[in-house]
């Protein structure tokens, strides 16, 4: 009986948006909702958010200024569709779950450079600093038909800081809870067809047990766990003539991380990430765009004190040819990927190395009220052979407020090295996961307030199971509902993101670990004269850590605020409190969140 309540109520939801916002539509009048933002990495070439056919949220530098997270996941978890869980505080193993599919089920792009370990297959969210970033976009839903294996749940591209025309310097300081310490400067600028930037970073903090009693394996240690950072960003381009552009960036990190691994054992492990790329990129005929690109993506972890030393790195090279052609039914969309994934370290796996290539084709349009999109490619991995999947997706605005899009999908998943070879743990007779995914959005857009429904429903065949021995399951199944806000009113900024969902093995209907079935995420932010003040509020449903359902993670409620005062044209100081209420809580089975923390920032930077 519960659970046919708990549908009827999800099934609610679109009529009461139907019903809440015409109201407010015939009480204001309905203004043409401005021009989306331009955005690349659902389509793969610049578009308008507004004509887009999936669900893509955008953050921008200013946002990232002004919110209170410290770290890469704290910063998307404050967004509707997005969870997360870590073994302990900054610097420590994460994972982000794009509407409740696993962490491997999603890309991670910087600067379009794939990141991530293809020992453990998932990306490394833990090493890359918020100060060097300056736009994330985050697809949500199926990608493999644009980028290949692991598009699942969706893909996060991060854009690091790049030139424009002019010196532009910028610096600050922060210190905080827990003896935390960093400074970040650096600068953009450009002259002539010239643009370059160079950024620097770097961060110390005490930290706290990253562990409790409860922790598995006895790896309890009542330590701090410290985190230290040094991080680098720079970037050239030339603009060679009117029509054609040569550019490089690369963003390097190299920290220690401090882990528990049992009474009286520090461990320390040095973390290390480069992303380097280097492309030239320009106009071949008129109406036809031509781009060749060579990336490098390296993950390294070594382990200098533990009971067990070990040593992981991972090193993807991959070139890119990409042309976009302008024609009467849109922008044709074709190009070739080549790939290497070479894993090495103290652990001897009996392959080591696998080739990835790919072929990929597209199109995507709109005229009038109408947008469309539709993306095939065809994959071959040296392990498994061929994949090919798809994307086909329609929008239509049905009046200047109101706009519905519909799209399906397929993806797949090829099995890391660890899954397959890990003595005593891989299994070799693994098969890529394979899914299905449809997506049902309606979008209300006036006067400044903007809310956006999107049905999702995806479904993976042969899911890899995080057992001793990963496994292929029949079926797993993750849907639900995303409702998001964001509006003006006066001075004041609002947003909100609620997710409800039922991340399940259709085996036999249980949880998927670590995923919450409701989550609500509330913002708000006020200006007035030199004066920047906000609050962010989330609260996180009860989770399971295991995939038996037996070890309840309780759920949770946190408090941050924030405090901004532009005390001067070229100087500003921030205030944050996070957890504002001490609230002691787990994301993963024995592993500590930080509980409040103050965090005070000086910030430099000429307009």
């Amino acid at each position: 009986m519960n659970h046919c309540i708990r549908r009827a109520r999800l099934a609610t939801l679109p009529l009461a948006l139907a019903a809440a916002f015409p109201s407010l539509a015939q009480t204001a009048p309905v203004q043409v909702a401005a021009l989306g933002e331009t955005v690349v990495t659902a389509t793969r070439n610049p578009t308008r958010t507004d004509d887009l056919v999936s669900d893509v949220v955008v953050i921008d530098r200013a946002t990232i200024e002004a919110g209170m997270a410290r770290t890469l996941p704290e910063l998307l978890a404050r967004n509707a569709g997005l969870q997360v869980s870590a073994n302990g505080t900054t610097g420590k193993t994460s994972s982000v779950f794009i509407r409740g599919t696993e962490s491997r089920h999603t890309i991670l792009l910087v600067d379009g450079v794939r990141y991530g370990s293809a020992t453990a297959g998932t990306p490394n969210w833990d090493t890359i600093p918020l100060d060097m970033i300056e736009r994330i976009e985050v697809l949500k839903g199926p990608a493999s038909a644009l980028y290949g294996s692991e598009g699942v749940g969706g893909v996060v591209q991060i854009f690091t800081r790049r030139g424009r025309e002019g010196f532009h310097p910028y610096a600050s300081a922060t210190v905080g809870s827990e003896r935390w310490r960093e400074w970040t400067g650096g600068f953009t600028g450009g002259q002539g067809a010239w643009t370059w930037a160079l950024g620097l970073q770097q961060l110390r903090e005490r930290g706290i047990s990253s562990t409790n009693p409860n922790v598995q394996f006895g790896n309890f240690n009542a330590d701090r766990d410290p985190f230290n950072q040094d991080a680098l960003n720079a970037s050239v381009a030339l603009q060679i003539n009117p029509h054609w552009r040569a550019d490089a960036s690369v963003l390097y990190s190299d920290g220690v991380s401090h882990y528990d691994d049992g009474p009286g054992i520090d461990t320390r492990s040095a973390v290390r990430a480069l992303t380097a790329q280097a492309g030239l990129k320009g106009r071949v005929l008129a109406g036809w765009d031509s781009e060749l690109r060579y990336a490098r993506g390296v993950d390294t972890s070594d382990t200098l004190v533990a009971s067990s030393p070990g040593a992981f790195k991972t090193v993807q090279d991959q070139w890119t040819w990409q042309n976009t052609v302008d024609t009467p039914l849109g922008v044709v969309l074709a190009g070739a990927e080549h790939r290497v994934q070479t894993v090495s370290g103290s652990t001897a796996y009996s392959v080591s190395e696998r080739t990835l290539n790919g072929l990929f084709a597209g199109l995507n349009g709109s005229a009038g009220p109408h947008s469309w999109q539709l993306n095939v490619r065809r994959d071959r991995n040296s392990q498994f052979g061929g994949s090919s999947t798809g994307f086909a997706g329609y929008g239509y605005r049905i009046n200047p407020a109101w706009r519905i899009n519909v799209s399906h999908g397929t993806s797949f998943v090829a099995p890391s090295f660890n899954q397959l070879y890990y003595p005593g743990f891989g299994n070799p007779l693994l098969q890529p996961e394979r899914g299905r995914n449809t997506d049902l959005g309606l979008t209300w857009a006036a006067g400044g307030h903007e809310v956006k429904l999107v049905r999702f429903d995806n479904k993976i065949r042969g899911y890899m199971t995080n057992t001793t021995l990963p496994v292929n399951i029949p079926r797993s199944r993750i849907d639900g509902w995303t409702l998001g806000y964001e509006g003006q009113l006066g001075g004041w900024s609002l947003r909100a993101g609620l997710d409800t969902l039922n991340p399940r093995n259709e085996l036999n209907d249980r949880q998927l670990p670590r995923r919450a079935k409701r989550q609500l995420s509330l913002g708000v932010d006020h200006r007035t004269g030199a004066w920047r003040y906000g609050a962010s509020l989330l609260q996180v449903g009860q989770r399971f850590d295991d995939a038996a359902n037996t070890r309840v993670l309780a759920a949770y409620t946190t408090l941050d605020l924030h405090a901004d005062w532009q005390f001067a044209p070229q100087w500003s100081l921030q205030a944050k409190v996070n957890n504002l209420t001490d609230r002691a809580y787990e994301t993963a089975w024995g592993y500590n969140q930080a509980g409040r923390t103050l965090y005070l920032t000086l910030r430099w930077q000429p307009k």
